[in-house]
C-alpha cells in the first residue's frame, strides 16, 4: 500500500497492490489500484460512509460451477472476507453494502488464458453469494485499467492501459503475487466467518 498526496485530484490517495486492501471512512480519500488480470472490488456503505478496496488475484482458472469451494479460490475469499469484515468493524451494516468490479483483462499471456475470467467470475459469485448487490462491473478484455475510486460519491473513474509496455510493471506485480502463493505451504486452514 502506498499513501500519497494527488496534485490531479487535490486529495489524499492511498494505492493498493495485489494481494492488498484498504478500508476508509473518510470522504476526501482517492483509493485507487492498476489492473492487469486482476480484480478491484470497491465496495461501499453510503449510510455510514464506510469504503473499501481490494485487490484480489486467485492463481489460476477456477470451474465457475464449484467457484466459491476451488481451492486456488481460498485467496479471493481471504481477501473478500478481510474487505468485508474491516467495514463492519468500522461501523458498516452488511444490508448497506454496495459493491463495483474492475478488472480481469486478458494480459499475463499466460499458458491459462482463464486467469482474468476466473477473476471475475470469482467476485461475480462471491458477492452474489453474499447478496451484496453490484451496482457497476467494467471487466474482462484484453486492457489494462488504472482505477480511481471517490468513496464520497462512489464513483468510480477508470484509464483503459491499451500499451502493453505501460503494463509490464502490473504484469510483473501480479506474476510475483501468483508465484509468492504458489509457493506457500497449501495446508494452511483458512477460517470463514458467518
Amino acid at each position: 500500500m502506498k499513501k500519497t498526496f494527488s496534485d490531479k485530484f487535490n486529495q489524499p490517495m492511498i494505492e493498493v497492490f495485489p494481494g492488498e486492501y484498504h478500508i476508509n471512512n473518510q470522504k476526501n480519500i482517492v483509493l485507487t489500484t492498476l489492473l492487469g488480470s486482476c480484480v478491484a472490488v470497491c465496495m461501499l456503505d453510503r449510510y455510514n460512509q464506510v469504503a473499501g478496496i481490494n485487490h484480489i488475484m486467485i492463481s489460476k482458472s477456477a470451474n465457475t460451477e464449484k467457484m466459491l469451494l476451488n481451492q486456488d479460490s481460498r485467496y479471493g475469499i481471504h481477501a473478500m472476507e478481510l474487505l468485508i469484515n474491516g467495514m463492519l468493524k468500522k461501523g458498516a451494516h452488511r444490508g448497506s453494502l454496495r459493491a463495483k468490479i474492475f478488472g480481469g483483462g486478458k494480459v499475463l499471456n499466460l499458458n491459462d488464458n482463464g486467469v482474468g475470467y476466473a477473476n471475475i467470475d470469482f467476485a461475480v459469485s462471491y458477492l452474489q453469494n453474499e447478496n451484496i448487490p453490484i451496482l457497476a462491473r467494467d471487466t474482462g478484455g484484453e486492457e489494462g485499467r488504472k482505477i480511481y475510486f471517490f468513496p464520497n460519491d462512489f464513483s468510480v473513474y477508470l484509464r483503459r492501459i491499451e500499451m502493453k509496455s505501460y503494463l509490464q510493471k502490473t504484469k510483473e506485480q501480479e506474476k510475483e503475487y501468483v508465484s509468492k502463493y504458489k509457493e506457500k505451504d497449501t495446508t494452511d486452514n483458512l477460517t470463514i466467518f458467518d
